[in-house]
């Protein structure tokens, strides 16, 4: 039995050091947050059936700690302030129910408990853009009249 050169597993590790200060390569905590955030969207999707939960809600992140014991949840939904409430408050009761599923979803040792907290930044988006299409239209507007006082 041949033992490997010692000084390829250095120069491996080197490279992988390197390539994740670049971002390249992704955390084992980052893969399974992106895997939970798939899984946690087609759950709540197709398998619950909340009243309270609307149809615009979406998981745009997910955060697992180191020791995978615990997990953060970052939803968006799309409605009034009492939506929004609402749909959190469906989530928190159906927590026990999504992390049964999880479990039974990926293979892993911990099943992270969830917390799950509201996030507005897809309206924030919708808000800026606005913002920016009234600035432009406005520009527009502006041009038109300088061109119109010119003649």
């Amino acid at each position: 039995m041949k033992i490997c050169n010692p000084s390829l597993f250095w120069g491996i590790y080197i490279v992988l050091k390197e390539l994740k200060g670049c971002g390249v390569v992704m955390e084992r905590t980052d893969r399974l947050s992106e895997e939970i955030k798939k899984e946690l969207s087609e759950l709540i999707r197709n398998q619950l059936k909340d009243p309270r939960l609307p149809e615009l809600v979406s998981i745009t992140a997910v955060r697992v700690t180191k020791d995978l014991r615990y997990a953060k949840a970052y939803v968006s939904v799309f409605g009034d302030e009492d939506k929004k409430n609402g749909a959190i408050a469906a989530l928190k009761s159906a927590a026990g129910f999504i992390r049964h599923e999880i479990g039974q979803r990926i293979n892993i040792r911990y099943i992270p408990e969830f917390t799950f907290i509201l996030d507005d930044s897809i309206e924030r988006g919708m808000y800026l853009s606005k913002l920016i299409d009234e600035t432009i239209s406005g520009n527009k507007e502006t041009k038109s009249d300088s061109d119109r006082d010119n003649d």
